[in-house]
């Protein structure tokens, strides 16, 4: 009997550890989430800082994503097909292999020449970890 008390007491302590780990977990896991949308939210606020700004989203590609020390990078490529010289400001979103947001940036490309292309590169505000794909959220030229 006395065995399978502590047999029972051990099972109920595991259990609730378990669970703790679980419970951690999510609110990391919130957190993170929280963090992220409140850095989209301060990207996308910088984008509408821009005045006489034109959608130029098709002027606009993300290059494949890398990491450069403990940040994850990608070449955006501004391609400027009007008549006088332009600058790009571009927001850049990293996403997981789920397509689930995990960062947000705000890249200026300056001095497009008409005709001409020109890269910069968009970096993460922190480290991200796994496969991740660079896209393009919103290019303003102005």
């Amino acid at each position: 009997m006395r065995r399978t008390k502590t047999v029972v007491a051990l099972a109920a302590t595991v259990l609730l550890a378990l669970t703790g780990c679980d419970t951690a977990k999510n609110k990391a896991g919130e957190i993170v989430s929280s963090a992220t949308a409140a850095v989209a939210s301060a990207a996308q606020e910088k984008m509408n800082e821009v005045k006489d700004g034109v959608n130029a989203t098709g002027d606009v590609r993300a290059g494949a994503t890398s990491t450069d020390g403990d940040r994850t990078v990608a070449e955006i490529t501004a391609t400027n097909p009007k008549d006088k010289t332009a600058d790009y400001t571009i927001m850049v979103t990293f996403r997981d292999a789920d397509g689930n947001l995990l960062d947000a940036v705000v890249l200026n490309i300056d001095g497009v020449e008409p005709g001409r292309s020109k890269t910069g590169t968009a970096r993460s505000n922190r480290t991200l970890s796994g496969a991740t794909k660079a896209e393009i959220t919103q290019a303003l030229r102005h």
